[in-house]
């Protein structure tokens, strides 16, 4: 009987843990990251991606230009849109990732392009500009059902107040 008192108390002694991971600690250093982060002339950390997150845009950008991920593993259609999507919620631009990607021409055209992607889309909701970045056309975006698929291009048109007649265009000088 004896043993069995002193094993119990050789486990109720054990090493108290640590506090570094209590929720009251973890706010702390938040709030004395973000604190930081405005007074010391760095401007809001929300903005800012954490030191993990930077390395994965870095790698992820690496992947896309070099069309490769992991060694010589080639990228797949599917990898590309998911990385893409990935880099757009980091805030990457699309303009620098057109700079970077190399749109590859689809194999299939026609109907099973178009039960393809609408399938895919339901499957993974994806932005219909990161389509783009694999050959696929806003044509076919639109046949597939995805919504927003037609890029606005230029400035919209001025609308016509009710009622009112539109003017005449205006004749040119020295004519």
């Amino acid at each position: 009987m004896a043993r069995q008192e002193v094993k119990t108390v050789a486990k109720n002694t054990s090493k108290a843990q640590n506090r570094r991971g209590s929720p009251e600690a973890i706010a702390k250093r938040r709030a004395g990251r973000l604190f930081n982060d405005v007074l010391g002339g760095r401007g809001s950390s929300a903005v800012q991606l954490d030191g993990r997150t930077e390395k994965r845009r870095q790698r992820l950008l690496q992947e896309l230009e070099a069309g490769s991920a992991g060694g010589n593993k080639e990228l797949k259609p599917l990898d590309v849109l998911v990385r893409v999507e990935e880099l757009m919620e980091l805030g990457e631009t699309l303009g620098a990732l057109k700079k970077l990607v190399k749109v590859r021409k689809p194999g299939v055209t026609g109907e099973a392009l178009i039960e393809v992607v609408k399938q895919l889309h339901q499957a993974y909701n994806f932005r219909p500009e990161t389509y783009r970045f694999v050959g696929i056309s806003a044509d076919s975006l639109e046949a597939a059902g995805v919504e927003g698929a037609q890029p606005r291009r230029g400035r919209p048109a001025k609308k016509v107040a009710a009622g009112a007649a539109p003017k005449a265009p205006k004749a040119k000088k020295g004519a």
